[in-house]
């Protein structure tokens, strides 16, 4: 059974945003009080977090698909819907989040550190918000708007100072196990190490950790072997140590061609060049192992090699090693920019951007790409006329009938807005100026704007009187 997984593909849904509720406020004595519908409440967020206590993405291998709660729609008395629930997901630290064609989205390492992954659809305003001195009573609301959905992959890097590489059954699980407290499998055939190891060491005033990278043979940098799925744990690491078996049974082999080849595969993955190296003869305690050790000593040296006969299991030369990586390890963390205290920093999207594009297709189709537009359209109700009169005003206002007629449209062409696979289509009619103070705005509730009969009648009244008086100013005595 799988209990390691350092990549997966995660399905992320987030919610959408409730509708806004379009009501009227009623009691005695006032059939038409006012619109009192409410504000829906926010979808929520699909947010990614680095939690220390998470080392794998196992959860997520099982469990892909993941989705936030939906905001509560708004309801009569000005009562707002409530905000959908936040989706918190923890992953390890170092995970690299990235879209399906590769693309780094965000680098999470560090507790703490939150990448939003799919953020929540707005709620949509209620009739009481929409309200204006023109629009007194509006008779719709704003619909939420869906929630963002996509995919991203998730890549686990192995957070540590010192990776271990080398040929299967060279004997680095029982390097890390003696120089630390990590307990690796340890057995007497290939490929032992599934998964990668942490272990701690301390070596005086220096505490780094070490990882042992399952082995790796030609090829590995093209998908032979276990090397590929696990060379991305060695990016992260300042140190590698190249393990080498002096005592191998294989007769093809030996510790410099097999350090040729993994170099080799490390410079075909890319990206270790700078990463200074160290060079570890195992298995000393073995007498042809220190025999072949003390043969290719010298020419490891001459290639800048800084050199160490070990033996993992009699525990010969581990002291040494282990201060050399930490004197190792301390200059790289020297030479490391300060870190500075983690700051809130808050970017908000610029959602009310009121910049707009209209093209011409090919066949003759008007497009109309723009955030403000766009979101506009997803929050009517095309069932409502008076919704859809509210939004061809705001098109107005924003200056899109304008757009179009200097794009060359006419009456009756057609106008899509938004993107070509999700895009409302219809037929383009421009606004009537002739006239346009007979037929009022659209959207208008006609109905607040009457005056009440006692008032009606004392103007009236009030022009009777004045026609009197100029009739009466305007009478010449004989």
């Amino acid at each position: 059974m799988t209990t390691f997984v350092d990549r997966v593909e995660l399905h992320v849904a987030a919610g959408s945003g409730g509708h806004g509720c379009a009501s009227v406020h009623r009691e005695k004595f006032k059939p038409l009080g006012g619109p009192d519908g409410g504000n829906g409440g926010r979808g929520g967020d699909v947010i990614l977090t680095v939690d220390q206590s998470v080392t794998t993405l196992l959860e997520y291998h099982h469990s892909p698909h993941r989705k936030a709660t939906n905001g509560k729609p708004g309801e009569g008395g000005n009562r707002s819907g409530k905000d959908g629930q936040d989706l918190v997901l923890a992953v390890p630290d170092g995970t690299v989040v990235l879209d399906k064609a590769g693309n780094v989205l965000a680098d999470m390492v560090g507790h703490g550190t939150s990448y939003v992954a799919a953020q929540g659809g707005r709620g949509g305003l209620g009739n009481a918000a929409l309200a204006s001195a023109r629009r007194k009573a509006p008779g719709f609301a704003l619909l939420g708007e869906p929630g963002d959905l996509g995919d991203v992959v998730l890549e686990l890097k192995t957070v540590a100072d010192v990776a271990l590489v080398g040929y299967p059954s060279a004997g680095k699980s029982s390097l890390i196990s003696v120089m630390s407290a990590a307990k690796p499998k340890i057995a007497d055939y290939p490929f032992t190490t599934l998964v990668p190891n942490l272990g701690v060491v301390t070596a005086g005033e220096t505490v780094y950790t070490i990882a042992d990278v399952p082995g790796l043979i030609p090829g590995a940098s093209q998908g032979k072997g276990l090397g590929l799925e696990f060379l991305r744990h060695v990016e992260r690491c300042s140190v590698l140590v190249h393990v080498l078996d002096t005592a191998t049974l294989e007769s093809d082999r030996d510790p410099v061609s097999d350090l040729d080849i993994i170099e080799a595969e490390l410079r075909e993955y890319g990206g270790l060049d700078n990463r200074p190296r160290v060079v570890v003869l195992n298995k000393i305690d073995v007498p042809d192992g220190k025999d072949l050790a003390e043969m290719v000593r010298p020419d490891l040296e001459e290639r800048g090699y800084r050199v160490f006969e070990v033996s993992a299991v009699a525990h010969m030369g581990l002291k040494e090693l282990s201060f050399a990586l930490a004197d190792l390890v301390a200059q790289a963390r020297a030479a490391r920019p300060k870190e500075e205290a983690t700051r809130i920093v808050i970017r908000p999207k610029a959602v009310d951007d009121a910049g707009f594009t209209v093209t011409r297709e090919e066949d003759g189709l008007f497009r109309v790409r723009g955030e403000k537009p766009e979101r506009w359209v997803r929050q009517t109700d095309f069932n409502n006329d008076e919704a859809v009169g509210y939004l061809a005003d705001r098109l107005n206002r924003l200056g899109v009938e304008d757009e179009l007629m200097k794009a060359g449209a006419r009456g009756g062409d057609g106008v899509a807005i938004g993107p070509e696979d999700n895009a409302v289509v219809f037929d383009w009619e421009p606004s009537v100026s002739a006239g346009a103070e007979m037929l009022g705005r659209r959207g208008e509730d006609h109905r607040l704007e009457e005056s009440r009969p006692a008032a009606q009648r004392r103007r009236d009244r009030d022009a009777e009187r004045d026609e009197a008086q100029r009739e009466f100013d305007g009478f010449e005595p004989f």
